[in-house]
């Protein structure tokens, strides 16, 4: 083999490697989600409290995984929340709305998401809050960070 042949297969080789690198990492943003969850966590208000939550989170992923509908529905023994989700990624970017039921209140979604990750800002007229959504295996950790009445919600979670 000549040097000009070893060189050609190696940055063959290379090209490859980048190809199937960029592939792994573009992979579908709900990929992993789809399914019923269960756990606990906490949930923190503007006065001061915190309790302890239980929760139960349903996500339905579209066969393309770039559509996202959630159920996420927590209680614990004062205070509940049942919140639901529609969401659509296209290249990373997502957007979409959500609803509280119990409260009566509704907003819209935008942010990011990659596999296993999604960080969002979520609105309504009178509301603000961070969340971010990590997943890794059956695992999942799911926060919510605002300066509303909910402060923080915590929680965390596993495929059931």
């Amino acid at each position: 083999m000549t040097t000009s042949s070893i060189r050609k297969t190696a940055l063959m080789s290379l090209l490859l490697q980048s190809i199937s690198c960029a592939a792994l990492a573009q992979s579908p943003p709900f990929a992993g989600l789809a399914g019923s969850w269960t756990g606990s966590g906490s949930i923190s208000l503007s006065d001061g409290s915190k309790e302890r939550l239980r929760c139960r989170a349903t996500y339905q992923v579209s066969a393309g995984e770039a559509r996202l509908q959630q159920s996420l529905r927590c209680a614990s023994d004062s205070y509940r929340f049942d919140l639901n989700s529609d969401i659509a990624s296209e290249r990373g970017a997502i957007s979409g709305t959500w609803s509280e039921a119990s409260r009566g209140i509704s907003g819209s979604l935008s942010g990011r998401a990659s596999s296993g990750s999604i960080s969002a800002v979520v609105d309504a007229p009178g509301f603000s809050a961070n969340l971010s959504v990590a997943t890794r295996g059956n695992r999942q950790s799911f926060a919510i960070l605002s300066q509303g009445d909910i402060r923080s919600v915590s929680i965390t979670m596993v495929r059931s």
